[in-house]
């Protein structure tokens, strides 16, 4: 009796059926590190079997996902929308792994949390990590802080599930949950004459004050510019930094005044050994922080519950 063996190629259409979840994989490394030979590198295949994979997923959605150049690879819009189901089908994945592997058991599973730099989400990293390990040792927080990706864009691709982050939207594709407002605060040596006081600071008193800020295309950055110009006060920015631990070592060193959320300011008064003034400003500036998540994708269990513990630390903010 011969017996035929089931290969689950094609359908009646000739389509797959069944997609080898390697090559999503592959192509969210080929994304991610913007080149197919550095992501043959760091697979540990031959680049031509990575070219043959991206070749057959293109094949099966019947688009062309990448546009390659001299500079690397860049997706096309049927790529965009690849790359976040793919990362979404490939967490749950890993999400149905760490339930079966801890089945009856406590929570498991990695969850991704964005924490905007320069807000008061940038100080809550480390409880986090301690309360998460504390009350679920089983869950993989992974945290990223970033100034420059747009963590609203990376939750709709799904690389994150959540994350904290200044403003309300409305953005199509994820829902913002305003948590706190955030008052800003001008931190500055005390040779810049900045009297201490409990009184804000005028704006217009600070024309000309050679400052260090984030880069133009951040939150607080904006924040500050729209307030600079709606006063009519020169913005006089000598350095943009990303850092905040450097931020703090050039704001102690009399190089330049800041303007941060308080969380900031007050960490960089905390960090110095100078005496600096930290002031509230006038007209004052203010930004919400929200947490954010995707409106069509639920979080997972042990998601839910990374999301109450940073529920819980913000709300000890805003006492």
């Amino acid at each position: 009796m011969r017996v035929c063996k089931h290969v689950s190629r094609a359908d009646q259409n000739g389509s797959p059926i069944l997609m080898d979840i390697r090559r999503l994989k592959s192509f969210i490394v080929i994304v991610d590190s913007g080149s197919i030979t550095r992501a043959a590198d760091l697979l540990h295949i031959a680049q031509p079997a990575l070219s043959q994979q991206l070749a057959a997923l293109e094949e099966h959605f019947g688009h062309k996902l990448l546009i390659r150049s001299q500079q690397g690879v860049s997706m096309t819009d049927a790529g965009h929308a690849v790359y976040r189901h793919a990362q979404i089908i490939l967490r749950q994945m890993e999400q149905a792994q760490a339930d079966a592997s801890a089945a009856g058991n406590s929570l498991a599973g990695r969850v991704s949390v964005g924490l905007v730099p320069f807000s008061s989400a940038a100080t809550l990293s480390v409880d986090l990590l301690a309360e998460t390990r504390k009350r679920h040792p089983g869950i993989l927080l992974h945290l990223t802080e970033s100034v420059g990706q747009t963590y609203s864009q990376m939750i709709m691709n799904g690389r994150l599930e959540m994350a904290l982050l200044h403003g309300t939207g409305p953005i199509k594709g994820v829902r913002f949950e305003p948590i706190l407002s955030e008052e800003f605060f001008l931190v500055a040596h005390r040779d810049f004459a900045i009297e201490a006081d409990a009184k804000p600071v005028p704006l217009n008193a600070l024309d000309g004050i050679p400052l260090l800020l984030p880069p133009a295309y951040n939150f607080v950055r904006r924040a500050v510019d729209t307030a600079f110009t709606r006063t009519r006060t020169n913005l006089k920015v000598v350095a943009e930094v990303e850092i905040v631990r450097t931020l703090a070592r050039a704001v102690g060193s009399g190089l330049g005044a800041t303007i941060m959320p308080k969380a900031i300011a007050d960490r960089i008064v905390s960090e110095s050994s100078e005496p600096l003034i930290c002031r509230l400003v006038s007209p004052r500036i203010e930004e919400t922080l929200s947490l954010c998540v995707s409106d069509q994708n639920p979080l997972s269990e042990p998601a839910l519950a990374v999301r109450d513990i940073l529920l819980e630390l913000t709300a000890r903010l805003k006492s």
